[in-house]
């Protein structure tokens, strides 16, 4: 794409004048929380050095202590050039901090924010002063089991399929010289139908300057070097909509079917637009935004998921986006970029980001190179009014967020009722699940939301089973004959739930088979996987052969989602280790994976 910047964070939305913070800074524990007393933000007093952005508990951080520290602090001195803020605000960023951060500026407090997986920003353009300036960051986490925190552990080791804790920054911090009036915000929805993007524009501008009409958005969009369209839109307001025509010569491509129409995106032809956005002023440009859409259209028809009008039989699997010596953050951006390599590599076309909420330029790369995103929350453990509040803020945050990236093709707020573990019978559970769910719709009006991934689901535009279930014969024998059963209110198998909640019926949804597999090679007992540990590649390949095609022949499933990509801590059930080795040849997988069995032969 033609905004693309190597390891800028925020891909979808690109200006020049950026500058990356990642690096050295001071650090510091503060177990006994004096830092704010003491008044750490005006003279530090850290003698750890950490690299950011990686967490004190990884190799990569320079420090390597898996201990629970509850309060630390952060420590750097950046360089200011006053005169670029004469027109120019200039703005600080944390693409990740987990979980309550506090920014101090020259020892002015700058401001805060709660949550581990949005991105955050400053405006500190008050508190600058030309040349080195002081910035100061507390964090402070804790083993609230109230407060979103996906698979890290709140207790002092490791557990079940819960892992060492995040703390502190964990995603990329850096600053950005913006305009004085600027671009905020884009919304960007295709409108496959007709051959259309609608747009919404928040714009950073007085009231005076869009007196008379004067202030507008200029959009240009471009497919490769054609030029599409040049559109132009008056700003009445800080918010305002519109609609752009991509209707343009195709030159006869396959999925459009006509000479002329528009480029869909799809697993097999990952077709981008690129769109350059001018803030215009009187004939000046004050401020240029670099992005990049897509036109396709994900929706239910009845039981079948509808990729621009197609039916869709997703192959995923799930990926827990964790490495060995940086946990939950990516080394570079060439990691990322190696797993969905890796992953097509096996014969998926897309995955579930389980329980994470990826860096942004994992997202790029799925756009760039066709890889269908289930996007999912992570999730608290205790159901709190507290819990309802921070959870409901930061997902928003992040629906807002990623919401223009068309791999993401599925929200998924809740997965196997954590944080909601009576939502099966308790109305008050069952009322939150459904509140995110219209909340998520009243926003995308498309994508297809699920609530509660794995069993117990309230209201859900698609309906996943998770079974582990080792054997192929008997996983196919249950669902042909127990069809009925699995989809009510019943147990479903061994794990003692029900794919509904009670007082919730199944209205046809499609059904996908969200977790299975988990298959772990005998290590002497040391980590672990579901069912029985396989001895051989040979047992392994079987194994994973007979359950795979299992779930292909159930002719009511519409797809599938192996665990998982890689081994995590002491979750050993990847089909790569934690180097990213594969343990198998992945053209075996790919072609069990891709071979076309079932009724639905002709989708795949």
């Amino acid at each position: 794409m033609k905004c693309y910047k190597k390891d800028y964070p925020r891909p979808q939305f690109v200006r020049d004048n950026w500058v990356n913070l990642n690096g050295t800074w001071d650090f510091g524990f503060d177990d006994a929380n004096q830092g704010e007393k003491e008044k750490w933000y005006e003279k530090f007093p850290g003698e750890l050095k950490i690299e950011v952005p990686f967490t004190y508990e990884t190799k990569l951080s320079g420090i390597q202590d898996e201990r629970r520290h509850d309060n630390i602090w952060y420590h750097k001195t950046i360089t200011v050039d006053a005169s670029k803020l004469t027109d120019n605000r200039l703005l600080i960023h944390f693409e990740g901090s987990d979980f309550h951060t506090k920014l101090w500026v020259n020892g002015a407090y700058a401001g805060d924010h709660k949550g581990g997986y949005a991105r955050f920003s400053f405006d500190i353009t008050e508190l600058v002063k030309d040349g080195e300036n002081e910035l100061t960051v507390k964090v402070e986490d804790s083993f609230n089991t109230q407060q979103p925190r996906g698979k890290q552990r709140w207790i002092d080791e490791n557990f079940g399929c819960w892992y060492v804790q995040t703390t502190g920054i964990w995603k990329t911090v850096w600053t950005e010289y913006v305009p004085d009036i600027r671009l905020d915000y884009v919304k960007m929805t295709p409108n496959l139908h007709d051959m259309a993007l609608e747009i919404e524009y928040q714009i950073d501008a007085p009231e005076s300057a869009m007196a008379g009409g004067n202030l507008m958005v200029v959009a240009t969009v471009t497919f490769g070097d054609m030029l599409i369209s040049k559109t132009m839109t008056v700003m009445t307001s800080d918010h305002t909509k519109t609609k752009i025509d991509v209707f343009h010569k195709t030159n006869g491509q396959a999925n459009c079917g006509m000479e002329w129409g528009v480029r869909t995106w799809s697993p097999e032809s990952p077709d981008l637009y690129d769109i350059t956005f001018e803030v215009v002023s009187d004939g000046k440009i004050l401020d240029t935004v670099g992005s990049y859409f897509a036109m396709r259209e994900i929706r239910i028809d009845g039981s079948n998921i509808l990729l621009n009008g197609h039916p869709l039989y997703q192959r995923l699997i799930l990926d827990q986006g964790y490495w060995k010596d940086s946990h939950l953050t990516p080394p570079s951006e060439e990691a990322l970029i190696e797993d969905i390599d890796k992953i097509h590599a096996l014969g998926y076309n897309g995955l579930r980001k389980h329980q994470k909420i990826e860096d942004e330029r994992f997202l790029y790369w799925c756009d760039v190179k066709g890889m269908l995103v289930w996007s999912e929350m992570a999730a608290a453990y205790e159901y709190s009014d507290y819990a309802v509040e921070e959870f409901t803020r930061e997902w928003l945050e992040i629906v807002h967020q990623n919401y223009n990236h068309p791999c993401i093709i599925t929200w998924t707020p809740f997965n196997e009722s954590w944080g909601i573990s009576q939502v099966e019978t308790e109305p008050m559970q069952q009322h939150f699940t459904e509140m995110i769910y219209h909340l998520t719709k009243s926003i995308d009006r498309y994508r297809p939301v699920i609530v509660n991934d794995g069993w117990e689901h309230t209201v859900s535009d698609i309906i996943t089973l998770h079974d582990y279930e080792e054997v192929g014969e008997t996983f196919y024998k249950r669902y042909m004959e127990f069809k009925e059963q699995i989809l009510t209110t019943e147990v479903y198998h061994s794990s003692s739930k029900s794919a509904l909640a009670n007082g919730f019926a199944y209205k046809g949804q499609p059904i996908i088979i969200s977790e299975y597999g988990g298959i772990a090679f005998n290590n002497d007992d040391s980590g672990w996987g579901y069912g029985n540990k396989v001895n051989t590649k040979e047992d392994f390949i079987r194994r994973f052969d007979e359950i795979t095609t299992a779930v292909k022949e159930v002719p009511y499933c519409c797809g599938f989602c192996y665990t998982q990509v890689s081994d995590v801590q002491q979750e050993i059930n990847g089909l790569m280790d934690m180097d990213r080795n594969f343990k198998v040849d992945p053209k075996v997988i790919k072609e069990i994976n891709e071979r076309k069995v079932g009724y639905w032969r002709s989708y795949m």
